[in-house]
């Protein structure tokens, strides 16, 4: 007997050791998807360094998951005349200053990260603890172990490997449903959001701690607990898990509809936008009209003129119609009238901010491409790269397209000297509440519209410029 209360000892030693690697790969996994894909600074170069940044992210991951096993070992280590859930919830809060230190970013969500961990792991070892403790009383009683003693320490063993295996899948199950249904893992959530969703988790917790509490001052008084009570207090604590994630479930719901609305929003904005665009067509086309009425009167002019021999005033009245018939056609020649329009357009406003504006823009002929895809890019494209332009002395934005066999390629490049934010996840610039620095505001409608003729969009940082490549596949 001496022999298993040893090998006993030595179990109940290394369980805790087990439980606090078990837990800090749990918090690794919950939070690593998160800081993966937070957004990450960048001044210089292209956008595959978000690979090598996610990778760097990734390192630090792998410390901070092995950072929240030492300093549980630590406090199990060290005798401190405090509750075990008080020592891991001061664990909890140093791992948050951690995980802030290793990615100075969105406080508030990594706030949250911490407490739902903390609260998800405790109910998941709540449920494991009675489901052992009864088991464990159910298997003593029986008429075999009190037959065979030398049983109890298999028996003792193997209870604690299915206590942290059950503790460990039901953690995972909870990281897994709040991983799958959280989406936009990169953006950080306001006051308000921090409360909403961690309020279950901290109700969970104090209720875990009072109903623990009793449960142990029944054990201690009675020898065991009531049946009813451990069944009552795994229905709560199950259903406080549940909670937990269903929670999230419907905040992410709540965002989903509103990122609906902003996208209805911005889509009744360019249809508008085309609609004036379209306006201006007819009025361009009445121009015309105008000038061709006009015209056989200009020709005759310049006949006389001519018959006259005088041939600097027909040089002069030569430039002045050219010039009228510039400013009345707008000077945009890209093969489409609307997009003649967007373009003279955005020329204006960039003349009026002092920037250079040069465009080679010609439209695909000979395809079925829709013009309103093409003005949503261009639209959103010209409007962010106007409002990006920089400081600079030399301030310039060129449009450029041209066709590659099949495929119709249009790049749009502005100067620029600021600092961009990528986000891993989606690979584009990101534009929050906080940083409002604009390019990140239309891209993903820009590469929706590529989609839709099986391309896509590549931004790029060089010589001080932004540069964004929208590919279109054509018939």
């Amino acid at each position: 007997m001496t022999h298993i209360a040893i090998d006993e000892s030595d179990v109940y030693f290394m369980l805790p050791i087990v439980e606090a690697f078990i837990r800090g790969y749990c918090f690794f996994r919950l939070v690593k998807p998160f800081m993966i894909s937070e957004i990450m600074p960048q001044t210089t170069g292209d956008i595959e360094s978000v690979d090598a940044y996610s990778l760097t992210k990734k390192k630090r991951l792998f410390w901070v998951g092995g950072a929240y096993f030492f300093i549980m070992l630590l406090l199990y280590i060290i005798p401190l005349q405090m509750k075990v859930l008080t020592a891991y919830g001061i664990g909890s809060l140093i791992m948050f200053f951690a995980i802030c230190l290793a990615d100075r970013r969105n406080y508030r969500q990594k706030a949250f990260l911490v407490v739902v961990f903390f609260s998800l792991n405790w109910l998941s070892a709540a449920i494991a603890e009675i489901l052992y403790d009864n088991f464990y009383s159910f298997a003593e009683n029986t008429r075999y172990m009190k037959c065979h003693p030398e049983m109890y320490l298999p028996l003792y063993a193997g209870l604690c490997i299915c206590y942290m295996a059950l503790e460990f899948i039901l953690t995972c199950a909870g990281i897994w449903q709040i991983l799958r249904v959280y989406k936009n893992k990169g953006e950080d959530m306001e006051n308000k959001e921090l409360v909403m969703l961690s309020l279950p988790s901290f109700i969970g917790i104090m209720a875990y701690d009072i109903m623990q509490n009793y449960r142990i001052f029944y054990i201690l008084k009675v020898g065991k607990n009531k049946d009813s009570y451990d069944s009552f207090s795994l229905l709560f604590y199950g259903a406080s898990v549940i909670m937990i994630v269903v929670v999230v479930v419907l905040y992410q719901d709540i965002r989903a509809k509103q990122e609906e609305n902003q996208q209805t929003e911005l889509l009744a904005m360019q249809v508008e936008s085309i609609r004036h665009h379209m306006e201006q067509v007819e009025s361009l086309y009445q121009n015309i009209r105008s000038i061709r009425h006009d015209m056989t009167n200009h020709i005759l002019t310049l006949e006389r003129l001519y018959e006259e021999h005088d041939g600097e005033e027909a040089k002069i009245y030569g430039r002045r119609l050219q010039a009228e018939l510039i400013q009345m056609t707008g000077g945009a020649e890209s093969g489409n009238p609307v997009t003649d329009v967007i373009l003279r357009e955005f020329d204006k406003k960039a003349r009026k901010q002092g920037v250079s504006f040069r465009s080679e823009f010609h439209y695909p002929v000979n395809c079925d491409m829709d013009v309103f895809d093409i003005s949503v890019i261009l639209n959103n494209a010209l409007q962010n790269a106007i409002e990006n332009t920089g400081k600079g002395e030399e301030k310039q934005i060129s449009v450029v397209s041209y066709r590659r066999n099949n495929a119709y390629i249009i790049e749009i490049c502005n100067s620029f000297s600021g600092t961009i934010q990528w986000n891993a996840e989606s690979r584009l610039p990101v534009t929050s509440k906080e940083k409002k620095d604009g390019h990140g505001y239309g891209l993903a409608n820009i590469r929706r519209v590529a989609g839709k003729y099986a391309g896509d969009i590549d931004i790029a940082l060089k010589k001080g410029e932004f540069c964004l490549c929208i590919m279109l596949m054509i018939e």
